[in-house]
């Protein structure tokens, strides 16, 4: 199970830090990921993290937002700087997680945290 935390409203130029900890009988976790969806909008990717640490961001928010992970926490967080009215969206976090017992990873999706920047 992921439960994402953090979200709120937020003046532009503001900052959040978004949360994404995985719970249960855990083996390992491979990439993590946040997305988000704005009203009337496809889903879109927005940063991604490898388990080694390697870090991917989609172009929109490249230089203001940050993804990092704790392994020993099972936990992804989302850093995220100088917010403009566009990043209002819910965010969802996303990971491939090997249960214990499993030989697999398996895709977990998080409920989802509302994100509004707005004056």
């Amino acid at each position: 199970q992921l439960q994402a935390s953090g979200g709120g409203l937020v003046q532009p130029g503001g900052s959040l830090r978004l949360s994404c900890a995985a719970s249960g009988s855990i083996f390992s976790i491979n990439d993590m990921a946040w997305y988000r969806q704005a009203p009337g909008k496809q889903r879109e990717l927005v940063a991604t993290i490898t388990s080694g640490g390697s870090t991917n961001y989609a172009d929109s928010v490249k230089g203001r937002f940050t993804i990092s992970r704790d392994n020993a926490k099972n936990t992804m967080y989302l850093q995220m700087n100088s917010l403009k009215p566009e990043d209002t969206a819910v965010h969802y976090c996303f990971a491939w997680v090997r249960p214990l017992g499993k030989t697999i990873h398996y895709a977990y999706w998080g409920q989802g945290t509302q994100v509004t920047v707005s004056s």
